[in-house]
């Protein structure tokens, strides 16, 4: 199973995707998408991001894919524009025929590290051991990684007790 995790941000996209056979986990790629925060059409920015991760979905052909629910915070701007960018992040996936699984930051940081409230520089090195000789390209890219690990154990899981549910009826 190929999984693309997405990060979104308006600014900054991460996007990374693995391959999952049983518990196995193999890094494919990574990267971030970039709008330009200089132009001020918010339009043309959503519009750029939405072609950058539609070629990455066209590369890369995942099977499913996962996004991170977007945080509240006191700038209500600031969240409002994080949550078109994350409407991109949840369309493109779509647009492809893909499930989109939706996870909150806290379960992304448990299932990876361990806990629900760890540090950027955890989950950067956590991912770096799910994923050995993985060169990850930023912060973000880190996190879609985690995202993307996140969502193949909650598939995996899920797909276990399908099974088990189906052998005991």
């Amino acid at each position: 199973m190929r999984v693309i995790g997405i990060d979104p941000g308006l600014r900054n996209m991460g996007w990374g995707v693995i391959d999952v056979a049983g518990s196995r986990l193999t890094h494919v790629a990574n990267g971030i998408c970039h709008s330009d925060a200089t132009d001020g059409d918010l339009a043309a920015r959503l519009l750029s991001l939405h072609s950058q991760l539609t070629a990455v979905l066209r590369q890369f052909q995942p099977e499913t894919a996962a996004v991170e629910h977007t945080f509240v915070n006191k700038d209500a701007v600031a969240t409002l524009k994080l949550g078109q960018a994350r409407g991109i992040a949840l369309l493109v996936p779509a647009q492809f025929g893909l499930a989109v699984g939706e996870y909150a930051p806290n379960a992304v940081k448990k299932t990876v590290v361990g806990v629900g409230h760890a540090a950027k520089v955890q989950i950067d090195h956590m991912v770096r051991l799910h994923l050995p000789g993985v060169k990850i390209n930023g912060p973000d890219a880190a996190d879609a990684l985690a995202i993307a690990i996140c969502h193949a154990h909650h598939v995996q899981s899920s797909g276990r007790l399908e099974a088990a549910l189906r052998a005991a009826g």
